[in-house]
């Protein structure tokens, strides 16, 4: 969906910082859009590489317990990073809908802007540093 000019200077700015503007935010949308296709072909080749492994199983019956936990022990490891692509995946999606919804740079925590800068270099970013630094502490 495209945004108007008044639509990305209405994004949230912390104090000192310039407001959006409409190259700065197509950016940040298409870097978005980049880490969403790729993370779905990372995630689609890695199920197809976990059902293969799957039915391989049955024909891995004979392995010695080395074998047989080396194997679990990938097979365990593509499942979180799988898991943990889908959860990066989920967060790229909500960013976009924030840039949407005009949500985008509200830090979901305190209420005050994100900053710019911070979601130039890491978009999907929801909580101000304040707040990532005292969830961090917890």
């Amino acid at each position: 969906m495209a945004t108007t000019a008044g639509a990305s200077a209405a994004l949230p700015v912390r104090k000192g910082e310039k407001p959006w503007t409409e190259a700065e935010l197509k950016k940040v949308r298409q870097q978005l859009q980049s880490d969403i296709d790729g993370l779905t072909a990372d995630i689609n080749e890695a199920e197809s590489a976990i059902a293969e492994r799957l039915s391989d199983a049955v024909g891995d019956a004979g392995d010695d317990t080395a074998d047989a936990g080396a194997k679990t022990f990938q097979r365990e490891h593509e499942l979180a990073l799988t898991q943990n692509a889908r959860e990066l995946l989920a967060a790229s999606r909500r960013a976009l809908a924030r840039i949407d919804e005009g949500t985008f740079g509200v830090c979901e925590s305190c209420g005050q802007p994100i900053g710019k800068a911070r979601l130039q270099a890491f978009p999907r970013a929801t909580l101000c540093v304040t707040c990532k630094q005292r969830e961090e502490r917890r």
